[in-house]
């Protein structure tokens, strides 16, 4: 389906739905390099050794390469991998005897680290499966970004928070990663961190975007920083029509005051946050959706 469906630029699906260890922060978790995790009624937790739903995350992955050599053995082009960031995984993971690693700096230092080489030995891998692919482009999913850097994620009892994250040390552990694209479909993305770390391009809900945003909007297209716009539902029966699709870029645009020429080469269409809760019906059809309104940012940007 994705192969099928948007050719330009396809990817390597998370299907979460299928249990522990397909889940985002589970699925990660096995890219992790001497970092063994388990499962606990709280959630994700380190571990002594690896376990059952270490070696369950694992195999996950493992099928989803074997599925996407199977099918894009002989394809030519840029192919996109996704994973938790770094600080959204430190949030979310467990220490072995206390809260989570978010709260303990050196932990956190550990998990970057770990997660940096765990992703480099990932994206080798599907370079070695896939010789024709000319660039990979990663991913690094941060929903919880922003509550790391305004201290308002809780801790593991629940009835506090965790001490809010020095920016420049998001920033410094962004750059250890090869040019990302951050995805962050939270309100408050923090694009000007996110510049200074040199991301490749911002993933974003383009709904939660305000007018206020749109002077760094214009400073990130100058900068040719490439905008990943969430501009359909995840979930639904039916996408909107190509018009609505493609509307939120073409006014954003007009109101950025760019040349339309540029639109087409730095904005890409996306569903708002993934399409893990959508049935395969509307998953199809909301990529053909973004591939149809994606010509029309390519076609007539000024009067579609």
């Amino acid at each position: 389906m994705v192969f099928g469906e948007v050719p330009g630029l396809p990817y390597l699906p998370e299907l979460p739905a299928r249990g522990v260890g397909a889940d985002m922060v589970g699925r990660t978790a096995a890219l992790l390099v001497e970092l063994p995790v388990e499962v606990q009624p709280s959630g994700w937790r380190m571990s002594g050794r690896p376990g059952r739903d270490h070696h369950r995350a694992v195999d996950h992955l493992r099928r989803d390469l074997d599925a996407l050599e199977e099918i894009g053995h002989d394809y030519t082009g840029p192919l996109k991998l996704q994973a938790c960031g770094p600080w959204t995984l430190a949030a979310s993971i467990e220490l072995r005897h206390g809260d989570k690693m978010l709260s303990d700096p050196g932990a956190v230092r550990d998990l970057i680290g770990s997660l940096a080489q765990g992703v480099a030995d990932h994206c080798a891998e599907v370079r070695r499966r896939l010789p024709g692919v000319t660039e990979i482009v990663l991913q690094l999913d941060e929903p919880g970004l922003p509550g790391v850097l305004r201290g308002t994620v809780p801790t593991a009892s629940g009835f506090g928070r965790l001490r809010a994250v020095e920016g420049w040390r998001v920033e410094e552990s962004l750059r250890l990663f090869d040019a990302p694209v951050v995805h962050c479909c939270a309100p408050s993305v923090p694009f000007r961190l996110l510049q200074r770390a040199g991301v490749r391009g911002i993933s974003l809900d383009a709904s939660l975007l305000r007018r206020r945003d749109e002077e760094i909007i214009g400073d990130l297209v100058e900068a040719d920083v490439a905008l990943f716009l969430g501009v359909l539902p995840g979930t639904g029966t039916r996408p909107p029509d190509t018009g609505v699709v493609a509307k939120p870029a073409l006014e954003l645009w007009r109101r950025l005051g760019f040349a339309p020429e540029r639109l087409a080469g730095q904005v890409v269409l996306t569903p708002a946050c993934g399409l893990a809760g959508a049935t395969p019906a509307y998953a199809r059809a909301a990529l053909a959706a973004c591939r149809k309104a994606a010509k029309v940012l390519r076609e007539d940007p000024e009067h579609s």
